[in-house]
């Protein structure tokens, strides 16, 4: 467990726990689950059309992740019911991405690990862009955590308050895909969604405050990246998985813990 890939693959995971966590509250409270997994799945076109012009995987992945956000946003009001809307373009961009992927010539790629992750993979560079990107998303939620919240409890109180709920709406779109495109490389487009709903509603019943639940969402994440590790090189599972699988027992943990307490 000390061996170095190890420990870089440790702390990607837990970056990735960091950034993901306080996001997946508001994930979890706006009900956006869907909304999360349509951004990550378009996540996979922009790993495409980074390939195809040579330029950085995280920079095409975010930059197609939050033109699907803001997609979704704009047509959500038009018409259209937003499940039937999402799954749309989910899985259109999925298709697209996958498709577009096979007429790239002349680069190896691997799709299994943008699929579901290499985190055992990580590189120092790697490292540094995924650090990077939970500091921004943890400084951006943190520097409008109250408007954030006013607007998630009750848009006419947002109004009233002189908050503006799409302004945080495109806060919130704008966090998820900086978090797509730093966790790509970790647990892939297909788990990306998991690390943000599984921690945050894991952490719902052990805390009383959304503070105390952001807290909770970020240290059972990166319990889950540690224990998965830890699985994995023991079972030789695959990593990202292995991680989803630990986030998700614990929790049933949790909820069995809340049943007994009620």
């Amino acid at each position: 467990m000390l061996d170095d890939f190890m420990v870089r693959a440790a702390l990607a995971g837990a970056g990735v726990a960091i950034a993901a966590a306080p996001l997946g509250c508001f994930v979890v409270w706006r009900r956006m689950a869907y909304f999360g997994d349509a951004t990550a799945h378009a996540a996979i076109l922009g790993v495409a059309m980074s390939l195809a012009f040579s330029m950085s995987i995280f920079i095409g992945s975010m930059t197609v992740a939050l033109m699907m956000a803001l997609t979704v946003s704009v047509l959500s009001g038009r018409g259209y019911a937003m499940d039937t809307l999402l799954g749309v373009l989910a899985h259109s961009a999925l298709a697209f991405g996958l498709v577009a992927v096979s007429f790239i010539t002349g680069v190896r790629i691997d799709l299994m690990a943008y699929l579901f992750g290499d985190i055992l993979a990580v590189t120092q560079g790697d490292l540094a862009v995924i650090w990077a990107g939970a500091a921004i998303v943890v400084a951006l939620i943190g520097w409008r955590w109250s408007a954030l919240l006013t607007a998630t409890l009750n848009e006419d109180l947002a109004y009233a308050s002189g908050i503006d709920p799409k302004r945080e709406q495109l806060v919130l779109t704008f966090a998820l895909a900086i978090t797509v495109a730093v966790a790509i490389k970790v647990v892939g487009v297909l788990l990306i969604a998991a690390m943000l709903i599984i921690p945050a509603a894991a952490g719902r019943p052990l805390s009383r405050t959304p503070e105390g639940m952001a807290v909770a969402a970020g240290t059972i994440g990166i319990f889950s990246v540690i224990a998965g590790l830890r699985a994995a090189y023991e079972f030789d599972t695959p990593a990202g998985p292995s991680i989803v699988c630990v986030a998700a027992l614990t929790f049933l943990l949790t909820s069995v813990f809340r049943n007994v307490r009620a």
